[in-house]
């Protein structure tokens, strides 16, 4: 799960990272990247079914991929993911295992031309690993713990992973990931797998929903969008709740004097997001397989936070301070479910660099949702849960132009920025996000003022967010891993910047220059 916001201008929202996504480190490339040309780059719409037969054929390969990458022996290769350009190239996403165990900080995606032909690999580590898996003298595990190898940082080694699932006292739930070297016995990484993070609605407006009708009256699930279905907690904070039913099709009032209100938001955050992710990126739902989500109001009492959890593959909203504001907008919406595009696609660890790129990606998606959504009751800005007024103030959570804004994010990269809470190191790259899409300086954008500065007092011009968000969505799905720091970012995001428009590109020089006015060379 992941909780979505906390009181101190921190909008902890991020997605269940699996267990084999715990790693920390740079991004590394072997081989010349693909260079398709600008339109054959961008990712192709596949169905489910297409997609489920690319992981079909890449899983059969997995030896002879192994193989060919001079890959161990003992290790295996599991298909996790494979993205599609409109030229024919594919970037298949693997996690490995040696002999027979989970490698936390493995991961690689293998690029080929649509003939085949291999064009270059993006790999988590790229050390070998060769640890002995027998007979060694190891401590002996903890209670309820795993066998892994580690290679997320250092050199590969045996460890052991435990689990442990509490609830913090504000009520969000905990499922915490410990890490240990199984000879000292020390602590190597922990992790919270949980992160904070037609019908009249709260936020929005009166808007349409999808609904299906069952005999004499209708359910808020919507059945053109994988089946997403709303359900009420009643202020409880275990099971699935009660799907919401109507009579007649018509939901909320508007207010939170309507349990349904809160649904309608809730269903329209799901249903926009659905719709952005397959409109402008060709992504049928979250896991890329057309299937839908689920979400929870209601969560618990006066719960101040909103999460997504990948173990039940569903989000889940509290109401707010006395019960009075659910956090159930657009942005806030799209954010949490943009961390489990995140854990199906790069799954960047939460923690470190890679944590504040796991968090900014679901504020820029979450920002270019509402933006896409233009609702004249919530319209588009870069601004972080503007309408939740979670600081009792009025203000926003977050600030893309100049997160410092609120008071701690970062607004440029700084030698320990990885030792900084997620949620403020996250600022480096919605800076570099505004910078990219609107350029430096002041600037009016649907009635708000933006003055975004750079870390080098360079001038920025901007290529437009369509563009940047094609170019992070591109970086996020083919070439970021579960390590990828901030340079490897900047890497990252280059070549995609590449692949879509051109190594001599505005959009590629503009990527340069919107990453070295955050300090990222």
């Amino acid at each position: 799960m992941t909780p979505h916001i906390s009181r101190r201008t921190t909008l902890s929202i991020a997605t269940a990272v699996a267990a084999g996504a715990l790693l920390t480190g740079a991004l590394t490339t072997t081989g010349a990247a693909a260079q398709p040309s600008a339109a054959g780059a961008t990712p192709l719409a596949l169905t489910a079914s297409a997609r489920a037969d690319l992981i079909k054929d890449a899983s059969a390969r997995t030896a002879e991929t192994a193989k060919e990458l001079k890959l161990d022996a003992k290790e295996k290769l599991v298909v996790r993911d494979v993205v599609k350009d409109r030229d024919g190239t594919t970037h298949t996403r693997y996690e490995r295992t040696y002999d027979g165990l989970p490698v936390l900080g493995g991961d690689l995606v293998v690029h080929e031309s649509k003939s085949g032909a291999r064009e270059g690999v993006t790999r988590a580590t790229s050390k070998s690993i060769d640890v002995q898996t027998a007979g060694a003298s190891l401590k002996a595990a903890p209670a309820g713990a795993r066998k892994v190898v580690w290679a997320a940082t250092g050199t590969p080694r045996l460890a052991f992973e435990k689990v442990v699932k509490s609830t913090k006292k504000d009520g969000t739930p905990s499922r915490v990931h410990t890490v240990t070297d199984a000879a000292t016995g020390k602590k190597i990484f922990a992790y919270d797998e949980i992160r904070t993070g037609a019908g009249e609605s709260q936020y929005s407006g009166s808007v349409e929903v999808g609904t299906s009708k069952s005999g004499s009256s209708y359910a808020l699930t919507d059945a053109t969008r994988g089946g997403h279905s709303t359900y009420d907690l009643k202020h409880g904070s275990s099971g699935k709740g009660t799907l919401f039913t109507d009579a007649d099709d018509k939901w909320g009032d508007g207010t939170n004097n309507d349990a349904a209100t809160a649904g309608v938001d809730a269903a329209y955050g799901a249903q926009v997001t659905w719709d952005y992710y397959k409109s402008v990126h060709g992504r049928s739902g979250i896991n890329g397989d057309g299937k839908g989500a689920y979400s929870r109001v209601h969560y618990g009492n006066a719960y101040v936070n909103a999460f997504w959890d990948d173990s039940c593959f569903c989000m889940t909203y509290g109401d707010g301070e006395g019960n009075a504001k659910p956090l159930t907008s657009i942005d806030v919406a799209a954010h949490e479910m943009s961390h489990g595009v995140t854990s199906a696609t790069a799954n960047l660890t939460y923690s470190g660099e890679s944590g504040g790129l796991n968090e900014a990606t679901s504020d820029i998606f979450g920002t270019s949702v509402e933006f896409y959504a233009n609702n004249s009751k919530d319209v588009g800005d870069y601004l972080i849960g503007e309408k939740i007024d979670i600081n009792g103030d009025g203000s926003p959570l977050r600030y893309m132009d100049k997160p410092s804004k609120d008071g701690a994010s970062l607004d440029a990269w700084k030698t320990g920025a990885g030792n900084v809470d997620v949620h403020y190191s996250s600022g480096i790259a919605n800076h570099f996000f505004y910078l990219l899409s609107e350029g430096s300086g002041k600037k009016t954008i649907n009635g708000v003022d933006y003055d975004s500065p750079t870390s080098d007092g360079s001038t920025v011009t901007g290529i437009g967010r369509d563009k940047a968000e094609k170019i992070w969505f591109k970086a996020l799905t083919t070439y970021f891993t579960s390590s990828t720091n901030y340079a490897a970012a900047r890497t990252g995001t280059l070549s995609a910047a590449k692949d879509l428009y051109g190594a001599d590109s505005a959009e590629y020089k503009a990527v340069g220059a919107a990453w070295s006015g955050v300090n990222v060379k």
